[in-house]
């Protein structure tokens, strides 16, 4: 039994550090998911790096720096009506390195006709982890 306690203790620092970081950038993913579905885009922009670096590209362009990308959703997404209720499926990170990460996934965004319509597509992330945590360097949705 003791023998088995030790093991575990020896172990546990091990497994959690394994699951750190995939971990960590899915906790991003889900208070942004959260933010969003408050209509809240400025929480929702606390998952990207707040760097004039940042890049979103989308089916209309490359946008970049953090301010900009902040803009932009601003203006496309106006309220809670046009904001819709976003759900992330399908999340794949793979990890490249010890401080960068790939994150591949699925967006639905569930809107009233008035607002838009439903859409949905797929996306790629590229985390970095930063002092504040993860954060997105790059987004590609479409």
């Amino acid at each position: 039994m003791r023998a088995a306690f030790i093991l575990a203790a020896l172990l546990l620092p091990v497994v959690s550090q394994a699951a750190g970081p995939e971990a960590e950038i899915r906790a991003v993913l889900a208070a942004q998911e959260a933010a969003w579905n408050r209509a809240d885009v400025a929480a929702f922009m606390e998952g990207y790096e707040k760097s004039p670096d940042l890049t979103f590209s989308g089916t209309n362009g490359v946008t970049r720096g953090w301010q900009n990308v902040l803009e932009r959703y601003r203006q496309r997404y106006p309220g809670a009506e046009a904001m819709g209720r976003l759900q992330y499926s399908e999340i794949e990170v793979r990890l490249v390195g010890s401080e960068a990460a790939l994150v591949l996934g699925r967006f639905s965004l569930t809107r009233t006709e008035k607002a838009g319509g439903n859409a949905s597509g797929h996306f790629s992330l590229v985390f970095r982890k930063t002092t504040a945590g993860w954060r997105i360097i790059h987004d590609h949705t479409g």
